[in-house]
């Protein structure tokens, strides 16, 4: 069988590449494409290639650099497509993010020897999602291979996100029996006595952004079940001191906001057969005054630790949308005035 992408090239130019490459599945092809072309637009755009489309066919023409970079793309698109996954926007994005940097980065898992791009991807019965930078790459490729991880960086990264996905597939493929969910409940205290409800209606105001990357991974009844049976826990960070947590994947988020000794009495909890992730953003601290950021320590503490790896997330990582990426630039340059908050 001819591979999916063959390559035909010739010389249009002492600098400039000609290609074409020839993708079997017509109808996979036209969704590659994008409708009305859109995502070839996108190529053409950002990479300063020509991409020209004939039945299953794409010409690319330009730079030679360009032109490889706008073939990993598309290569690494099709093989998304050709597993049975829906192409979105920023799945694009995704792909020609990677392949702006590819080059300078082939000593990294996400390249093959041909240079065709493998982003580390997580997979549950209901969706899956493919790292869209380098370091959501490194950051995946850290969860399967540490038993705890630590995941720092600015909102919009999809450091939590990932986390909760890591997780829902790893209860899905029974590597853990439960998923536990953490966080201080309450910036710079965890005062929740005032709260009405009970415990889960105390706390999920806090957990919604856990919440929200559950249900996007699982099927939603599968998580009200898991709700039911404990198979998903929530547990305020507070409320998790002289616990021994095995066959477990724990995640504590907003971790910045724990102190010295809420962290170190969390990253002890771990138990046998446990995947233990804790995401947060030293940027965004509301504990009082005086007060260690578990989250700032333990990172300094800890790396370089057997087991542990830490992946610090920047602003070119974000990937909600190209104005916060923007905005956290600015933030970045230019640290506000007061307060610390910026989500």
């Amino acid at each position: 069988m001819p591979p999916r992408g063959s390559t035909g090239a010739t010389a249009a130019g002492p600098a400039n590449q000609r290609i074409d490459l020839v993708f079997e599945n017509n109808r996979l092809a036209s969704a590659l494409y994008g409708e009305f072309d859109q995502n070839l637009a996108l190529v053409e755009k950002r990479l300063g290639v020509d991409a020209r489309a004939r039945g299953n066919m794409v010409t690319l023409s330009g730079s030679a650099g360009a032109v490889g970079q706008a073939r990993r793309v598309l290569e690494s698109l099709y093989d998304r497509l050709l597993e049975g996954h829906e192409l979105a926007k920023g799945d694009v994005e995704g792909a020609l993010r990677m392949a702006e940097i590819a080059e300078a980065q082939l000593s990294l898992p996400t390249l093959d020897e041909s240079s065709r791009m493998r982003l580390a991807r997580i997979s549950t019965r209901k969706k899956s999602v493919s790292a869209r930078t380098f370091t959501q790459d490194a950051y995946i490729r850290a969860m399967d291979r540490c038993e705890l991880v630590f995941g720092t960086g600015p909102a919009g990264t999809g450091k939590t996100y990932l986390a909760v996905a890591f997780a829902a597939a790893m209860l899905e493929r029974g590597e853990v029996d439960r998923i536990i969910l953490s966080r201080p409940a309450v910036e710079a205290g965890e005062r929740l006595g005032f709260l009405p409800g009970d415990m889960k209606e105390k706390v999920d105001p806090y957990l919604r952004p856990l919440y929200d990357a559950l249900y996007d991974m699982m099927a939603s009844e599968r998580v009200e079940r898991g709700l039911q049976s404990g198979a998903i826990e929530i547990a305020p960070l507070a409320f998790m001191r002289g616990r021994t947590l095995a066959h477990a994947a724990i995640i504590l988020d907003e971790a910045q906001n724990a102190t010295s000794m809420q962290m170190k009495m969390f990253l002890t909890r771990l138990g046998e057969g446990s995947k233990m992730i804790v995401t947060g953003d030293p940027t965004q601290i509301d504990l009082r005054p005086g007060e260690v950021s578990g989250l700032v320590e333990a990172t300094a503490l800890l790396e370089g630790v057997e087991g542990i790896a830490v992946t610090r997330f920047k602003g070119e990582d974000v990937v909600r949308h190209a104005l916060v990426q923007r905005i956290v630039a600015a933030y970045e340059r230019q640290p506000p005035a007061s307060g610390r908050r910026t989500d």
